[in-house]
């Protein structure tokens, strides 16, 4: 059975602007009977990288909290920190990022909340006994709410062609740990030229599977792969940058790890979750770099579902029947019709995340597309 994706556009004039449209969009998902009154709903968003403008502007945020306050609803924005190091590490630096691309309680009406806490080790284990995945870590303040509102910036990327819904629930709600496991299958490693024999990832190491090796200047850390537990404290704890991933995991089980975590979050959430997405400044790369280059297509719209398959698929439905940028990073794949995430990323069939979705029971890629 085909899932409703409602869309609209984003011609505006004196008595429609695009944050009302928004809010239009929202209301044609019934958050009032998805939700109940004191229910505290996790906004999941992508705050943006600093130096990163694609992400969603705060306005239309704005206009969503506003919507679930009306309801007697209790809304707070969200993400978790990155296994990577940048501006959004720790909740230090990513609130101040978060603050600074305006999502503040001033702007949007809502608090923000670092979903995996200081350091991005607060966690939750959420049994789901997948294929790659028996236990999830998700972020202990998603796993907490009593609800989940996603609204995702749909834009190109680098290991699974697109990022969507299911990677903003996927990889945007896991822990460290969870990151970590998505990415990798082994220890992290230690970049011996940067280690400065400092010790303070032993500290932090929750396995014991770290010590140091040599004398005087030639001290350095040393991971034991068979004790290391995955958390990725180390990678966050080391004050050169040492201490590194090991990006190994092929593509296919990345995208499978990544749908598999997206069922762990929803799980206790089925009913309870409302799905954004928005057609705007669809950059070739995620928002986690710290630039935005041209869209590869011009701004479509916004689209808002109950499941998540159904949502993935008509968004990139809509930028492929779109014309492509000339002037973007798109050297082929520019006429409509043709696929603009394959021409970006030839050797990545995004399509698998979608099949393996659909085949666990997260929803349908089949779609009514439903003008609003």
């Amino acid at each position: 059975m085909a899932s409703d994706v409602f869309m609209t556009d984003l011609q505006a004039d004196w008595k429609k602007s695009v944050p009302l449209k928004t809010a239009n969009l929202f209301d044609r998902l019934h958050p009032g009977e998805i939700f109940a009154a004191k229910d505290i709903v996790a906004v999941k968003l992508h705050f943006g990288e600093s130096g990163n403008m694609a992400y969603i502007r705060p306005q239309y945020v704005r206009r969503v909290v506003d919507r679930l306050k009306a309801l007697d609803i209790r809304p707070f924005l969200t993400d978790t920190n990155t296994l990577y190091v940048g501006s959004r590490t720790e909740a230090c630096s990513h609130l101040a990022t978060a603050f600074d691309n305006g999502f503040t309680r001033e702007v949007t009406g809502a608090p923000v909340i670092i979903a995996d806490g200081l350091r991005g080790n607060n966690r939750v284990g959420v049994a789901i006994g997948g294929r790659h995945v028996k236990t999830a870590q998700i972020a202990s303040d998603i796993a907490h709410s009593d609800g989940l509102v996603v609204m995702t910036h749909f834009k190109g990327h680098e290991l699974c062609g697109f990022g969507g819904t299911l990677k903003n629930l996927g990889m945007g709600c896991a822990s460290r740990e969870g990151k970590l496991h998505q990415h990798s299958n082994i220890a992290p490693k230690v970049n011996r030229k940067k280690c400065i024999g400092c010790g303070d990832c032993l500290v932090w190491c929750r396995g014991k599977a770290i010590s140091l090796e040599g004398e005087g200047k030639e001290t350095k850390s040393v991971i034991n792969p068979e004790l290391c537990v995955g958390c990725a404290e180390c990678i966050l704890s080391c004050p050169r940058g040492a201490i590194q991933i090991q990006w190994n995991e092929s593509i296919p089980n990345f995208m499978e790890k990544m749908v598999e975590y997206a069922a762990a979050v929803l799980r206790g959430k089925r009913g309870k979750a409302l799905f954004l997405t928005f057609l705007t400044d669809v950059s070739p790369l995620c928002d986690c770099t710290p630039f935005s280059d041209r869209a590869i297509v011009p701004d479509l719209g916004i689209l808002a579902s109950t499941d998540p398959v159904a949502i993935d698929q008509a968004a990139v439905d809509r930028i492929n029947s779109a014309p492509g940028n000339p002037l973007s990073k798109l050297e082929n794949g520019l006429a409509p019709g043709e696929d603009k995430f394959r021409a970006l990323f030839p050797h990545i069939d995004w399509s698998h995340q979608l099949a393996y979705a659909e085949q666990i029971g997260l929803g349908t890629r089949a779609y009514n597309l439903i003008m609003v």
